[in-house]
C-alpha cells in the first residue's frame, strides 16, 4: 500500500517559498513559489504554486489556484506620499526605523476564507473581506466585499453571478459543518462524498 503524499503532522511546502510567521493544519500544501506572511492554515487546505497570501485566516478544505493574491496589501492613500519610504523607512536611511505602526494596522486587516471555498486562478481578495464557506470566486476576480457562504461571484469588482445552493440547503450544510469530521469519518464516508449530490448527502447524513 502505497503512503499518502500529503501528512497531517507538517505542512507540504513546495519549492521557491517564503513563509513568515504562518501556522498549518493537518494536510495542507503550499504551492512552488507561494509567499505567505501572517496566516493561519485550516486543515486540508492548499494553494497553487505562486499565490500571495498576506494577513488572512484560511479555512478547512479552502481551495485556492495559482497566482491569487490574498489580502492584498494597500498604500496609504490618506498621506501626502503613496510610497513606502516612509513605512520601510530603514531600507532608506540608517537613523529611522520602519513605521511599526503602519505594519501593525495592515496586520489587522485579516481577510477570512471560509471552509470548503474555491479561490479561482489569479484573483484578487483584499484586507478585510470575509469569503463565506461553500462560496467560489471565479478567476481574475477583484473581490473589495463580503461574499455569503455558497455564492459564486465574479468581475472586476466582483458581483454575484448565482447562488451555489439554495439558502436552505446552504445552511443546512454549515449546520452539518462535516469539514469538522475526523480523518476517519471522511474516509468512511468518502463513497457519499463521490456520489451523492448536495441534497441527498444532507438527508442521509442529518
Amino acid at each position: 500500500m502505497t503512503e499518502p503524499r500529503l501528512k497531517p503532522e507538517t505542512p507540504t511546502v513546495h519549492s521557491d517559498c517564503q513563509i513568515h510567521d504562518s501556522q498549518f493544519g493537518a494536510y495542507v500544501e503550499i504551492g512552488a513559489g507561494t509567499r505567505l506572511n501572517t496566516t493561519v492554515w485550516g486543515d486540508y487546505s492548499y494553494c497553487d504554486r505562486t499565490c500571495d497570501v498576506a494577513n488572512a485566516q484560511i479555512g478547512k478544505f479552502s481551495n485556492i489556484a495559482s497566482f491569487t493574491r490574498i489580502g492584498a496589501t494597500d498604500h496609504p492613500m490618506e498621506k501626502a506620499s503613496l510610497h513606502h519610504f516612509h513605512y520601510r523607512s530603514a531600507d532608506y536611511w540608517a537613523d529611522v526605523e520602519h513605521d511599526t505602526d503602519w505594519f501593525a494596522h495592515r496586520a489587522s486587516r485579516v481577510a477570512q476564507i471560509g471552509h470548503d471555498t474555491w479561490i479561482g486562478h489569479a484573483a484578487i481578495i483584499k484586507p478585510e473581506v470575509t469569503i463565506g464557506h461553500g462560496a467560489v470566486v471565479a478567476s481574475g476576480a477583484v473581490v473589495t466585499k463580503d461574499v455569503a457562504p455558497y455564492t459564486i461571484v465574479a468581475g472586476v469588482a466582483a458581483t454575484e453571478v448565482r447562488r451555489r445552493f439554495t439558502v436552505q440547503v446552504a445552511e443546512r450544510m454549515m449546520e452539518l459543518a462535516w469539514w469538522d469530521w475526523s480523518h476517519d469519518v471522511l474516509r468512511e464516508r468518502l463513497g457519499d462524498f463521490r456520489s451523492m449530490r448536495a441534497e441527498a448527502f444532507l438527508d442521509k447524513y442529518t
